[in-house]
């Protein structure tokens, strides 16, 4: 059975407590404590994407990781890619990984996780796997009751746990599929679910670490974790956030992404809660640069990527 950190077998943290209970003020017309909005002196701006979903820093090459759905996000229509982008901001290669080359599928490429050399993207029923250094197609893992999976995150001695946030298109929008699900892949050859419920809410943006598997949804606009059980613990309540990326921070905090209230939370360690990034519209699925404390924001309406230094 997969090990995590004693976090996710106790209750949650006091510190995640107070960061419901600030979450709650705030919802209720307290102020914001925040380091400054998207666009302003500090932030980087890089442009020329095409419907930005998920930005990764890949440590091991020092580049940013861009995948553009380029079109609608269930549309399989082979003409997804990934872009490679140096932390200044040069676009190195904008069609790093595209599925329009021979060989490759990348029709609506989504959320993204580097693990031992290898590139895991979620792309609409299928995890498609990539060497990560030099982007040559690996494999292919697809799942015949997926309808949307959405975000990837390494969970350490060949796990990988991703979500789907139960979607399908409609006859004028999306509409819930019933197939909201956390799965995990273990040794690149077997998925189990880890939880699978159509009251979900519309799993979206999933990270894991000391605290846990943690995820946002999308349709409810919370915030649980889970064990490697499926035992679940509501950390945030239910709002009309839209939370879609997720990503834990060293001191043990983590920061999050919100369509509703169009911005980047951060939840300190201590509880306390900001935003980070304000006023930007269809912040995805954010990723973060450790080693220039950065905060990287695909903004999925406006083609392209936003780097924010956090204080």
């Amino acid at each position: 059975m997969l090990t995590l950190p004693r976090a996710t077998r106790h209750a949650p943290p006091t510190a995640l407590v107070a960061a419901a209970v600030s979450f709650l003020l705030a919802a209720c017309g307290g102020g914001d404590a925040g380091s400054g909005a998207a666009g302003a002196s500090g932030d980087l701006v890089i442009t020329g994407f095409s419907t930005p979903e998920s930005v990764l820093h890949d440590p091991t090459s020092d580049v940013y990781l861009v995948s553009n759905i380029n079109g609608a996000p269930l549309d399989k229509d082979g003409n997804g890619f990934i872009s490679r982008v140096s932390p200044d901001g040069e676009v190195l290669d904008l069609h790093w990984i595209d599925g329009a080359a021979d060989g490759v599928t990348l029709n609506a490429p989504k959320g993204m996780a580097i693990q031992d050399g290898t590139l895991y993207v979620a792309d609409i029923d299928c995890l498609r796997l990539f060497d990560s250094e030099t982007g040559a197609h690996k494999d292919d893992i697809c799942l015949e009751h997926a309808t949307f999976l959405n975000d990837v995150a390494p969970g350490g001695n060949g796990t990988v746990f991703f979500t789907d946030m139960g979607m399908k298109a409609g006859p004028e929008d999306l509409e819930p599929a019933g197939s909201d699900a956390v799965y995990r892949l273990i040794d690149d050859d077997r998925v189990v679910a880890v939880k699978k419920d159509a009251a979900m809410g519309g799993p979206n943006g999933i990270a894991v670490g000391s605290l846990g598997i943690m995820v946002v949804t999308m349709g409810s606009g919370e915030v649980f974790r889970l064990t490697a059980d499926g035992d679940r613990t509501n950390v945030m309540p239910k709002s009309q956030r839209q939370l879609d990326g997720i990503e834990m921070l060293p001191d043990g905090g983590f920061l999050m992404s919100s369509w509703g209230d169009r911005c980047v939370y951060r939840i300190g360690g201590d509880g306390k809660v900001s935003k980070v990034v304000t006023d930007v519209d269809g912040p995805a699925d954010i990723g973060y640069d450790a080693t220039r404390n950065r905060v990287l924001v695909p903004l999925f309406n406006g083609n392209e990527v936003r780097v924010h230094p956090l204080g």
